[in-house]
């Protein structure tokens, strides 16, 4: 069945997420292949300067939001610079990134005085050997330096990101420890099966049902979430520094108050994480005109209903940007 909105309810669509690259230093379980992705070639992905046209036209017609994806987006050189850049065009009132943290003690004060306002930090265990499973490989003190470094460079807020995996269970306590004892939100996010063509399968855990284990071990009051919190619902422990949220994309889908644009790097835009449909917009980008058309009507064929179920969409998590 379709979702019909009246004209002063259909969702205001203010939120584009940017991805610059495909290219990531983890190759996590949940969003690669386990023989990765090729990557685009070079010639492939939008410049910069292409970017930051498509944003400026998005802009006129509603966007204020931006978050900057990949791929991992700090692997791309010039990423400071991209920030510096976006943070100059007016209407943007928003301007955040998402990094798995191994590269932000390098690049955080930079970024910070760039512009950009806050950061989301994907850590998916807390446990050294199980962060290394998941990832293949990464170093989980490198991801807490990161975050540290976001901390320390002044972001507000700062959010852990944390797809639910099987075993994520066990490692409850360290996550509320976490967000007892430092300033950061962390979220749980359920698994989304975007991609079954190469492989990506993992056991799904269901938020509400993690929900219910903390709330029958730990007291929780439901609070009001930080800026930008979105479709997440948040609670936070007794005196706690943080806050735990939840993200139910599959078991509770937010589908009918969606409010994202999503351009890949390689400049397909996509109104839709699950759905398949994507337009490219790079033969456009030298034609203004056309440009806005292909934007207003992109946003006017925008669906709100149950996306889960639009089937699989055709690339990895890492290849649309999340």
């Amino acid at each position: 069945m379709t979702v019909s909105f009246a004209p002063d309810q259909r969702p205001c669509v203010d939120y584009l997420r940017l991805s610059i690259t495909d290219r990531c230093n983890l190759r996590c379980t949940y969003c690669m292949p386990p023989g990765g992705v090729a990557p685009r070639a070079h010639a492939d992905i939008l410049s910069y300067e292409e970017l930051l046209s498509f944003t400026r036209v998005a802009v006129e017609f509603g966007i204020t939001k931006v978050r900057i994806t990949g791929g991992e987006p700090l692997v791309r050189r010039g990423c400071v610079g991209f920030v510096r850049m976006l943070a100059g065009v007016g209407g943007i009132t928003d301007l955040s990134l998402t990094t798995n943290g191994l590269l932000l003690p390098r690049h955080a004060s930079a970024l910070r005085e760039a512009g950009l306002r806050r950061v989301n930090v994907s850590i998916d265990s807390l446990d050294a050997a199980r962060f290394a499973a998941v990832t293949r490989g990464g170093r989980l003190e490198e991801a807490l330096s990161g975050l540290e470094a976001a901390l320390a460079a002044g972001f507000d807020p700062v959010k852990v990101n944390t797809v639910l995996l099987e075993g994520i269970e066990d490692e409850l306590p360290a996550f509320l420890t976490l967000a007892r004892e430092r300033p950061v939100h962390v979220r749980f996010i359920e698994y989304m099966p975007v991609d079954r063509r190469h492989g990506i399968e993992t056991t799904f855990v269901s938020a509400g049902v993690v929900l219910e284990q903390l709330r029958n071990t730990v007291g929780l009051e439901m609070v009001e979430g930080p800026y930008g919190h979105g479709p997440a619902v948040y609670w936070r422990q007794p005196g706690a520094l943080g806050t735990i949220g939840f993200i139910a994309g599959v078991s509770d889908h937010f589908c009918r108050t969606c409010n994202r644009l999503r351009l890949t790097a390689d400049g397909r835009l996509r109104t839709c994480l699950f759905s398949g449909a994507e337009l490219d917009v790079r033969p456009l980008l030298e034609q203004p005109r056309e440009l806005r058309r292909a934007v207003v009507a992109a946003l006017d064929a925008k669906t709100y209903d149950r996306c889960a179920e639009l089937g699989d969409g055709g690339r990895s998590m890492s290849q649309i940007g999340g």
